[in-house]
């Protein structure tokens, strides 16, 4: 069964770990894909992978008004409509407590993981209500939902995520749009590999393991888990699912 045969669906973060997984599923699923990044190069490369007859690559930057219109107005100059947003870029910053914390650091933090979420609703909500409606996801964290030491910046970008998350939902019923988020953690992606660096430089196997241990499925997730929710969330299986968040944790949030 093909869940998104002949729908529209804009990915951002389209060539990281979750973006790509979500790009090649959604494309076996039937839809037409949109990748949006920052590197051309790299996504030159997922739109190879994926077959020029099913993806398109845009680089912008979604911290950047214009470049964020400029996708969605993209996406509409080829295919005419957009019912999927997977509004899922982001970054993790710095690990160190609030009080050491760099503030250029918090800024590009908030920036691309709130500001950015926040202009991708803003361009691709009324060209998805031109459409008719459709499903916007929006990749928050497990972090979103609660706090982790020495993550300030990303946990308050990843709160902010599911209150942006809430309004739109709201607002947007009446537009047949749906909106919720997803909340990973962890996910062997080179954010999780970032982390274990910033938590302990040079001793990235021990954290994994202690990371691990802390999850009651004893592993890490794939990013492939995580773009069958997307999936689900995009599709009309979850036509009556708005405003909600959905952890995707191996167990950890029910602790």
């Amino acid at each position: 069964m093909q869940r998104l045969k002949n729908k529209v669906a804009v990915i951002t973060g389209g060539t990281g770990g979750i973006g790509l997984a979500s790009a090649k599923l959604f494309a076996a699923e039937g839809a037409q894909v949109v990748l949006v990044d920052l590197d051309q190069a790299a996504l030159d490369r997922a739109v190879a992978t994926i077959g020029a007859e099913r993806a398109m690559g845009v680089a912008a930057d979604v911290t950047n008004p214009a470049q964020v219109e400029g996708y969605i107005q993209a996406t509409l100059a080829k295919h005419g409509r957009l019912d999927v947003f997977f509004n899922n870029a982001g970054i993790e910053g710095a690990v160190g407590p609030i009080t050491d914390y760099p503030v250029e650091v918090f800024d590009k933090v908030m920036a691309v993981n709130v500001r950015g979420v926040f202009l991708g609703l803003k361009y691709a909500i009324p060209a998805m209500a031109k459409s008719g409606g459709g499903s916007i996801v929006i990749t928050s964290s497990l972090g979103g939902l609660r706090g982790v030491p020495k993550l300030g910046a990303y946990i308050a970008s990843k709160h902010a995520v599911v209150g942006l998350m809430k309004s739109a939902a709201l607002e947007c019923a009446a537009l047949k749009i749906r909106v919720n988020t997803i909340n990973p953690s962890p996910i062997a992606t080179r954010m999780i590999e970032s982390l274990e660096a910033g938590y302990a430089p040079g001793a990235t196997d021990i954290v994994r393991k202690k990371m691990e241990a802390a999850v009651p499925l004893r592993r890490y997730g794939q990013p492939e888990e995580v773009a069958h929710l997307a999936l689900f969330l995009a599709s009309d299986e979850a036509a009556y699912i708005t405003g909600n968040s959905y952890p995707i944790d191996g167990g950890m949030s029910a602790s």
